[in-house]
């Protein structure tokens, strides 16, 4: 028996080589494996883990990094102002910075139950798909409702009224684990009110969002896209009940449809065009990419609002603005793993392979040699996301389509960073509304392709289930 498998509990043991015959059996940590971000991957495990640079970044390119990272936490202001470089704020608005949603670049939560104060998470509004409007589809994914488009804003600027206030309650249904332990679930109920322009269309779909953390997001975009689409299996040829398929979706700078990477559903290409509708559509700041304020025909008053646009075509966010925080966001650092090798994170790593949950969280790639950044490429990095887009039942589903996506579609999160949720975040809400409350009620959540993975952790008693938290502590 080798020397790691010697220092673990009897009970441990048994949990490490309970794993099936066709899964991996881990007994010690495989090399380099607490460098999620490989040579970018930053050694911090503090409130402050998920805002520093690329820890490969040179002092030079730490310069462009900080100056980024000054846009996207200083507040835009109201057009006219003195303040030119960051005025143009609305007319319609979420929130009045970056940071307000992503604090400390991490992951946002829904308002609690009765509170209307929804910064930190966002509702988007579509109606279903109409034939006619094809192309409009093919370039938004969605079809807006008529009068408050694709995203309720509530907030506004003075004069200006806001299209509406969000609440959040919940009922909750209970799982029980196969030795009796109960699991009380909670789904969310939207309730959308003071409406400023009306009512909304009667089909109106609503998908809440919480902002999800920043890290990493320049190390999923060098991923090389043979490497994703390598994962599809939309037909599922290997027969595991895994259905993976890339979202495609319309690229702005290059006008034609792309595979998709970033946001709940993989409905952005790139980080650049990521922050771009986030500008616009979170706080109504236009740019060379979107030009135009987030105001519906309807939006009288918003539309005749004054702006921050500059003379020429220079626009609320500067082409150079806009470089600056696509530099800092795709250069947030990763944190390294903790405990990589404790013989319970060892039990635990077994235990998600063995339900199967590797299949979707892919843990490792290796990043493309060529990137949009130099100390992005060739880097492995361990993710634990195909990026693909799966169906997860009916119990997760908004029944809203975005491009390829269903309304049961959802693309695979990356798991890296998951464990410094409370410590970076104060709090451990999760999935794509918020409604879990710590990482065992997400798994719980679970269903379509991941069905079967969630079933098989239902059988796990309690020393099971502390180790597989463990290990997704550990990420």
């Amino acid at each position: 028996m080798s020397s790691s498998l010697s220092r673990l509990s009897p009970l441990l043991l048994t949990l490490a080589l309970a794993a099936c015959d066709d899964a991996p059996r881990f007994t010690q940590a495989e090399p380099g494996e607490a460098l999620s971000g490989g040579q970018a991957t930053v050694q911090r495990d503090d409130r402050k883990a998920f805002s520093l640079p690329s820890a490969n970044l040179s002092a030079e390119r730490r310069l462009d990094f900080a100056v980024g990272n000054s846009f996207f936490r200083s507040p835009w202001v109201i057009a006219p102002s003195t303040t030119t470089a960051r005025d143009g704020l609305g007319p319609l608005f979420n929130t009045t910075a970056c940071q307000n949603c992503h604090v400390r670049d991490g992951r946002g939560h829904p308002p609690e139950p009765g509170d209307s104060n929804a910064v930190g998470m966002l509702v988007r509004l579509s109606i279903p798909d109409q034939p006619y409007l094809a192309k409009e589809i093919e370039r938004l994914g969605v079809v807006p409702e008529p009068t408050y488009g694709t995203q309720l804003q509530d907030m506004a600027i003075p004069g200006v009224a806001p299209e509406g206030k969000v609440r959040v309650n919940y009922t909750t249904q209970t799982v029980t684990f196969k030795d009796g332990h109960p699991v009380e679930l909670r789904r969310p109920t939207l309730q959308i009110t003071q409406l400023g322009y009306g009512p909304m269309h009667p089909d109106t779909r609503f998908s809440a969002r919480v902002a999800p953390p920043m890290i990493g997001l320049g190390l999923l975009e060098a991923i090389a896209e043979a490497d994703i689409l390598a994962n599809e299996d939309p037909d599922d040829r290997n027969h595991d009940g895994i259905r993976g398929r890339a979202n495609r979706v319309w690229d702005d700078a290059q006008g034609k449809t792309v595979i998709g990477r970033f946001g709940w559903k993989a409905g952005q290409p790139n980080v650049n065009q990521q922050n771009v509708h986030a500008f616009n559509g979170d706080m109504g700041l236009t740019s060379r990419l979107q030009p135009k304020d987030d105001c519906t025909p309807a939006q009288v008053d918003c539309l005749a609002a004054p702006n921050g646009d500059g003379e020429g075509d220079e626009k609320e966010v500067s082409d150079n603005i806009l470089r600056l925080v696509t530099f800092y966001t795709r250069n947030l650092g990763v944190p390294a793993r903790r405990d990589v090798a404790a013989p319970q994170v060892l039990a635990g790593k077994n235990l998600f392979f063995q339900a199967g949950c590797q299949a979707c969280h892919i843990p490792q790639f290796t990043t493309a040699a060529n990137t949009a950044e130099a100390e992005l490429a060739n880097q492995v990095i361990r993710p634990y996301s195909d990026l693909l887009l799966h169906d997860m039942g009916p119990g997760l589903a908004d029944e809203r389509t975005e491009f390829a996506a269903n309304g049961q579609d959802w693309r695979t999160p990356p798991l890296w960073g998951i464990g410094l949720t409370e410590t970076v975040s104060g709090h451990t809400q999760y999935l794509h509304d918020g409604r879990a409350r710590n990482l065992l009620e997400a798994v719980l959540w679970h269903g379509g392709e991941a069905q079967s993975a969630r079933d098989h952790v239902l059988t796990f008693n309690a020393e099971q289930r502390a180790a597989l938290l463990a290990f997704l502590n550990s990420l």
